[in-house]
């Protein structure tokens, strides 16, 4: 090698960054224009049956992911990913503790919905933000509902 290539440098391609890099992409402006009609007409009794459905229906699915209930009790109200990563979560917590999922009541303390808020995106979809707690344990739950065929059905669901 000659000592003029030991001093050469190489120079890197700048490569354009994204604004959003490293951060959560969320639009943080105000809505200026008022929600759609269809989401502010819905009563206040039809929003207070569809929150204690999503009340339930997210107990049930934290019981199912701490293994004291079958995943089958949700398979109506579920997509078919979501009751897979159902399924798929009670198997890997009962592998854990080594029982059958949903057989009987393995954990110490019962799980609890603490809070649940809701948005309604649309008259026919609904997502969804829970808290619950283990003991003194938290965990927060993500899910989206949406209306097919005169049922809600859950579409997506995230645990954190």
């Amino acid at each position: 090698m000659s000592p003029l290539s030991d001093q050469v440098v190489p120079i890197r391609v700048p490569v354009p960054v994204a604004i959003t890099q490293g951060t959560l992409a969320l639009d943080l402006q105000p809505r200026l224009e008022p929600p759609p009609a269809a989401v502010a007409d819905l009563g206040r009794a039809r929003r207070h049956s569809v929150e204690e459905w999503v009340r339930r229906f997210a107990q049930a699915a934290i019981e199912i992911v701490g293994g004291d209930r079958p995943p089958s009790q949700l398979l109506r109200w579920t997509s078919r990913t979501v009751y897979a990563d159902l399924q798929r979560r009670a198997v890997l917590v009962a592998r854990a503790g080594g029982h059958t999922p949903g057989a009987a009541r393995v954990q110490p303390v019962s799980p609890r919905v603490r809070s649940i808020h809701t948005s309604f995106v649309a008259a026919d979809v609904v997502e969804a933000s829970v808290h619950a707690t283990y003991g003194p344990r938290s965990r927060a739950v993500a899910a989206r509902f949406e209306l097919r065929k005169n049922r809600w059905v859950c579409v997506a669901l995230e645990f954190a």
